[in-house]
């Protein structure tokens, strides 16, 4: 089945990990007329924004960015549970929203945005940053270059959203546009 108008909320947790390729992609997505995308952000995500020097260009990019006040304010994990939006989409997700998510805790906007939607039919496609057991370069807020190597509980608990019914994990966020033209173009 062909959707004529794509509804997609895209979470951004606090991890700076690939954040200027994943703001590239999300613009991306934008400049299709057939995709919406509202964008909500995590209060530690909102710090990592602005450290990066990016939080001015997403909100002048996306005309609906809605900050976290609570696990339920905005109000979105409903609308997403019902199926008025047609995925959502987590990226980057940190190893704590990771964990929270695995272990079923839902105190965050994201983690209750996830937790809710999987108990309806929207699919959940997350990019958690820590997914490889080897040390890997990462740039931070001022272009410096460093290495850090994920913890075996952070592998651990994204084997575990691996094995969640309906959660699409990505090693990439590159992949994010080509996932959901497979994802919503099924029949």
């Amino acid at each position: 089945m062909l959707i004529t108008l794509v509804r997609i909320i895209w979470g951004i947790t606090g991890s700076g990990d690939l954040i200027h390729e994943i703001i590239q992609t999300m613009k991306q997505l934008e400049e299709d007329k057939d995709i919406r995308l509202t964008v909500i952000i995590s209060k530690s995500g909102e710090q990592m924004l602005r450290l990066y020097g990016l939080w001015d260009e997403l909100n002048a990019s996306f005309s609906k960015v809605m900050k976290e006040s609570n696990a339920n304010v905005p109000f979105i994990a409903g609308p997403l549970q019902i199926g008025k939006y047609d995925a959502l989409i987590v990226a980057p997700l940190t190893a704590n929203s990771t964990a929270k998510i695995a272990h079923g805790i839902a105190d965050t906007l994201i983690t209750n945005a996830v937790a809710q939607t999987l108990k309806g039919t929207t699919p959940v496609v997350l990019y958690p940053v820590d997914q490889v057991d080897e040390e890997v370069q990462t740039v931070g807020p001022n272009g410096e270059i460093f290495s850090i190597k994920p913890r075996r509980i952070d592998l651990e608990n994204v084997q575990r959203l691996r094995e969640m019914e309906r959660v699409t994990i990505l090693d990439s966020p590159l992949k994010i546009p080509k996932l959901l033209t497979d994802l919503l173009n099924k029949e």
